[in-house]
């Protein structure tokens, strides 16, 4: 898909969208006092705020501060690894056995002026690879079908993208939606309701992930996704329309959808240095740019990167159930010099199916993934965990989660995974939400 055909597909839903929305009755603009503060609207992704607590509010505007932490254990087993890549390259797994602060965010959120106007500034830290970073993003109510946003949001390219964090199974990501997924960048959005229950978003953002990659080396591309949502049965799927029922829905909630991503992407650095991108990796955990990923001593420029995923979930009296499937085609190569293929498609699922032995104070889950690629190394995880929130709520929780996993291919010091690994992952973490 060309970039141009790739536009003119995102501005014809949005026409369809807009006049849908119009048919409906119009939607009361002027906002509840708390509602400046709840930010119901997810669309930020990981940097959504929660609740928070109330610092300032005036006419002229709020102010609100939100905080998220998480301590950590982890320990990769066997100790000792190794793997070989699609190419029957060795190489050697440096597997984890820490005791971390993991991660920490401070939001400070509200609005200006007009109720309608919101912004949020964010402080994100992860202390185990030294990175801090501050940003934010302003967003502009219309209508109940129309919200304008701008600042860094995350690719529509999985459900857990979309404001779920960190209400999961555990604190990161289960190992197929880490491959597949996009990351976040700096871009334009809109979102809104096009009905009752069914929500859209579009998204143009500079790149697939912003992180690691300065101006000076971006390239003139974009990228474009869509993702849509339905829950046709009860209009809402929980808070942050997260994983696990401690709500104890007395009636059936359902959760649909779909997300979608098109882009041209490179290595972001001079021939000669590591790549600057390095959120998509190969179903081996291979970074696609780097030297000799796909050929001995050849060097892949840029690619086309083009997903879809497929959500569905469920809950009903303590029980939970998400899952989502993904397809990715890689395509169209500029390098070095040649290579054995001229594109390279993956799919795969994962799901998470959980239960609350206590009401509002422990959950037992299992979760499991697989992804079907073309280099024919069949990666899996089955695991599962338990979660306990001491409060009854979800501010805090105390989680352990376990996996088997067979030849990894997501990779990063964020989560659970390391290329190539096989074994055993156990972790045990606390975080809390305010």
């Amino acid at each position: 898909m060309t970039r141009l055909r790739a536009m003119a597909w995102m501005l014809s839903v949005l026409a369809i969208t807009a006049s849908s929305a119009t048919a409906q009755e119009a939607d009361p603009l002027p906002l509840k006092p708390d509602t400046t503060l709840k930010f119901a609207n997810t669309t930020a992704g990981e940097f959504t705020p929660g609740s928070g607590f109330r610092l300032f509010t005036s006419s002229k505007g709020s102010l609100a501060i939100s905080v998220y932490g998480l301590f950590r254990y982890i320990n990769q087993l066997p100790g000792d690894q190794s793997f070989r890549n699609h190419l029957g390259i060795r190489d050697t797994i440096n597997t984890s056995n820490d005791l971390n602060w993991h991660r920490s965010m401070v939001w400070l959120y509200g609005f200006f002026y007009d109720p309608r106007f919101r912004y949020t500034i964010t402080a994100w830290s992860l202390p185990t690879t030294q990175q801090a970073l501050v940003f934010g993003n302003m967003q502009f109510r219309v209508a109940d079908w129309l919200d304008i946003g701008v600042g860094i949001a995350p690719n529509l390219t999985a459900r857990s993208m979309q404001g779920s964090w960190p209400y999961w199974a555990g604190s990161d990501r289960q190992m197929a939606e880490e491959l597949f997924r996009g990351g976040f960048s700096s871009g334009l959005w809109l979102t809104g309701n096009i009905r009752p229950k069914l929500t859209y978003t579009l998204s143009i953002n500079n790149n697939i992930s912003q992180l690691g990659v300065v101006q000076s080396n971006d390239t003139r591309a974009m990228a474009y996704s869509a993702s849509m949502r339905w829950q046709p049965t009860t209009g809402e799927f929980g808070p942050r329309n997260g994983f696990g029922d401690l709500e104890d829905h007395r009636k059936v909630a359902t959760q649909f959808g779909f997300s979608t991503e098109s882009s041209r992407e490179s290595r972001y650095a001079p021939l000669g240095s590591p790549p600057n991108a390095t959120q998509i990796k190969l179903s081996d955990g291979t970074n696609p740019f780097t030297e000799g990923a796909l050929a001995e001593g050849v060097t892949v420029t840029t690619l086309d990167y083009s997903e879809l995923a497929i959500d569905a979930g469920a809950k009903y009296r303590g029980f939970s159930f998400q899952g989502e499937y993904y397809f990715r085609k890689l395509n169209d190569f500029q390098a070095t010099g040649p290579l054995p293929l001229t594109s390279i498609y993956d799919h795969g699922f994962m799901a998470e199916a959980g239960y609350m032995v206590v009401p509002k104070k422990l959950m037992a889950y299992v979760v499991s993934g697989y992804v079907d690629d073309q280099f024919r190394r069949y990666p899996y995880e089955v695991g599962g965990g338990l979660s306990y929130y001491p409060f009854g709520n979800r501010n805090l929780r105390v989680n352990g989660h376990f996996l088997h996993i067979d030849q990894s291919p997501a990779s990063s010091s964020f989560g659970y995974y390391l290329a190539g690994l096989r074994g055993t992952i156990i972790s045990f973490g606390v975080d809390i939400l305010l």
